[in-house]
C-alpha cells in the first residue's frame, strides 16, 4: 500500500466550502479510481486554511500513471483547484511499522 500525502492550502474564509468540494471530488471522481483504497481529510487547528489530505493506493502507479494521466485527475482538479491558495504539496510514502 502506497500513502499520497497532499498538503493543501486554500484561501482564507473558504473552509466550508473547500471541504464540501473535497469530500465530493473524492466520493464522485477519487473513489473510483484504479487502485484506490481510501482517504482521510484533516484540518489545521493553528493554520485553519490548511488541509491534509491522504489518500491510500495499491501501488504508487495507480496514483502517478492511472490517475494522473486519466481525465479523471482534470475532473477532480475542476473541483478542488479553484479553492487553492498555491499548488499542494504532494509526497508518497510506503509503511514501515505501526499500529492500528
Amino acid at each position: 500500500m502506497i500513502l499520497e500525502h497532499a498538503d493543501i492550502r486554500i484561501a482564507p474564509g473558504q473552509q466550508a466550502a473547500f471541504e464540501e468540494a473535497i469530500r465530493r471530488g473524492v466520493e464522485t471522481v477519487i473513489s473510483k479510481a484504479k487502485g484506490f483504497i481510501g482517504y482521510t481529510v484533516h484540518h489545521g487547528i493553528e493554520t485553519p486554511e490548511r488541509y491534509l489530505l491522504q489518500i491510500r493506493w495499491q501501488t504508487l502507479e495507480n496514483h502517478t500513471v492511472d490517475f494522473r494521466g486519466s481525465a479523471a485527475f482534470g475532473e477532480w482538479r475542476a473541483i478542488v483547484g479553484p479553492f487553492f491558495a498555491a499548488p499542494p504539496t504532494v509526497e508518497h510514502f510506503e509503511l514501515t511499522t505501526g499500529s492500528h
